[in-house]
C-alpha cells in the first residue's frame, strides 16, 4: 500500500522533550518505519517550521518525509496552528492529485482535519480518495475535563475535533480508555479500532552499558516539563520520604525544552526546583534536561524505577520504554498508562495527584529487590510480546486493509458538515 501519514506538528526529525515533541513524533516515526519494512511506501507530511528543511527527503528507514510550507517556516506552538491547516490541506492535496496514497492517517486533530479536506479536494478533481484513519494522541474533551482555563487549545477544537472523529473512515484509539471517550462524543463503536504505541526493543533493552550513578536508590520521571505531567506529585512524595528518614532516594527530572547546562532558565524547570528546594529535598532532585533517545536506554538502565504520573495520559511510550529496559514503573492508573502497566506485575499503579500513595509504593520497591527484579523481568516479557512496533504496525496494517474493503462515499450529512467546517474556517 501506498500510506500518507500526516502530523501537522509532530516531525520525525523534532527533539523528543521540546514544547510539543514526545510520543507522537516517536510514533510517527516508528509506525511508519514499520509498516517500510513490511512493504508498504510510507510518506510523512508535516509543516515545514525551518527554513533549513528541504521540500521532500527520504529518512535514513525508508520513510519519506514531506516539510509542507503553510505558514511561516518557523517553530509555532501547536495551539496555534489552525489557522494555517487551510494551507496545510491545499498543499498536500496538490501532492497527492499527482501521486495518490491508497490510505491517509492523520495524527492529532488537526491533522485529521486537513486530511479529511485534502481528501475531498482529490475527489473534487475526479479522482479516487484515499480512505482516511486518525489517531488523536490526546483529545480535547479530556484536556478540558483536567485543565480547565489552562487549556491553550483554540476554542475551534471543541467543534472540530468531533466532527473529524465522526467524519473518517475509522479512528484508532490506542488504548481502551479512549475508545471510551470516542464513543461518547458520539463515534459508532464500528468506526473505532485499538493499535496502541510501541516501544523499540531492538534499542531498549536490558542488556548493554548503565549511567554512572551512586549508591542512592533511583528513580526518574522523564517527559516534557509541563504541570500536567506530575513531576511536583513526585517531588512531594520524596519529600514525605525524607521526613520519614528515607534521604537515601535521589529523583532525575529527565526532559524539558532545552540541555543541562541551560535548564535553569526553563520555568517550569524553575517552578519544580523552587518546590524541591522548599520541601528541603532540592539536593535529592536533578535536573538532567533533555537526553538524546539513542541515549536513553543507558539512562534507564541506571534506575531503579520510572515513576510516571501526569494527571490524564493518552497513553505514555516512556513506561514501555522502562519496561523493555527491565525497569519496574510506578504509574498513575490513567488512560493507557493503566493498559500498558500491569499492576503488581510489570509495576504499581497509583492515583493521580496522590503523593502519599506514590510515596509508599517507592518504598516497597526500594525495600524489595527482589519484588524490582520479578517486576523488570515481566516488564521485558510484556513489552516483547505486545508492544514491538512490527506488531503495532501489524495491527495497523489489518486497520486499513478492512477500511480498504469496506470503503463507501462519504454520507450527505457528511458534505454538509464539511461545508460547515469550510465556513469556520473562514471566520463566518
Amino acid at each position: 500500500m501506498k500510506i500518507a501519514m500526516v502530523s501537522e506538528h509532530a516531525s520525525p526529525l523534532a527533539a523528543i522533550g521540546g514544547e510539543d515533541a514526545g510520543g507522537q513524533n516517536v510514533h510517527v516515526a516508528e509506525l511508519s518505519a514499520a509498516l517500510v519494512r513490511r512493504g508498504h511506501a510510507v510518506t510523512v507530511f508535516t509543516r515545514r517550521d525551518s527554513d533549513r528543511l528541504h521540500w521532500e527527503q527520504m529518512l535514513p528507514t525508508g520513510v519519506g518525509l514531506v516539510n509542507v510550507d503553510a505558514g511561516p517556516p518557523r517553530a509555532v506552538p501547536k495551539d496555534r496552528l489552525l489557522p494555517f491547516i487551510p494551507e496545510l490541506a491545499d498543499r498536500i492535496s496538490e501532492y497527492w492529485a499527482q501521486d495518490p496514497p491508497d490510505v491517509v492517517h492523520g495524527h492529532f486533530w488537526m491533522s485529521g482535519v486537513a486530511c479529511i479536506e485534502a481528501a475531498e479536494k482529490v475527489q473534487r478533481l475526479g479522482l479516487t480518495p484515499p480512505v482516511v484513519a486518525e489517531t488523536f494522541h490526546a483529545l480535547g474533551v479530556v484536556k478540558r475535563r483536567h485543565q480547565g482555563v489552562e487549556d491553550t487549545s483554540p476554542p475551534e477544537r471543541e467543534t472540530l475535533e468531533p466532527w473529524v472523529a465522526r467524519s473518517v473512515d475509522r479512528v484508532i484509539a490506542t488504548c481502551p480508555d479512549e475508545a471510551f471517550e470516542l464513543r461518547a462524543m458520539g463515534v459508532n463503536r464500528r468506526h473505532i479500532s485499538l493499535a496502541p504505541c510501541g516501544v523499540d526493543t531492538r534499542l531498549f533493552t536490558p542488556e548493554g552499558p548503565a549511567r554512572a550513578r551512586g549508591q542512592r536508590f533511583r528513580i526518574a520521571t522523564i517527559g516534557r516539563l509541563v504541570p500536567r505531567k506530575g513531576v511536583d506529585t513526585v517531588i512531594r512524595a520524596l519529600a514525605l520520604l525524607a521526613e520519614s528518614g528515607r534521604r537515601d532516594i535521589e529523583l532525575l527530572v529527565v526532559g524539558g525544552s532545552v540541555a543541562k547546562e541551560r535548564v535553569a532558565g526553563d520555568p517550569e524547570a524553575r517552578r519544580l526546583r523552587d518546590l524541591a528546594d522548599s520541601l528541603g529535598v532540592g539536593g535529592q532532585v536533578i535536573f538532567t534536561g533533555q537526553v538524546a533517545r539513542d541515549a536513553m536506554p543507558q539512562l534507564l538502565r541506571s534506575l531503579d524505577a520510572v515513576v510516571c504520573c501526569p494527571w490524564y495520559e493518552p497513553f505514555g511510550i516512556v513506561p514501555l520504554e522502562a519496561m523493555a529496559c527491565g525497569v519496574p514503573t510506578i504509574v498513575a492508573a490513567v488512560g493507557g498508562l493503566a493498559e500498558t502497566t500491569v499492576d503488581g506485575v510489570t509495576g504499581l499503579h497509583v492515583p493521580p495527584k496522590d503523593p502519599d500513595a506514590l510515596a509508599d509504593a517507592v518504598a516497597a520497591l526500594a525495600d524489595d529487590p527482589q519484588r524490582r527484579a520479578a517486576l523488570g523481568a515481566a516488564g521485558v516479557e510484556r513489552a516483547r510480546s505486545r508492544y514491538t512496533w512490527d506488531k503495532v504496525a501489524s495491527d495497523t496494517e489489518r486497520i486499513y486493509r478492512v477500511m480498504r474493503e469496506h470503503w463507501q462515499q462519504p454520507e450527505p450529512d457528511v458534505l454538509r458538515s464539511r461545508r460547515r467546517l469550510r465556513r469556520i474556517e473562514e471566520g463566518a
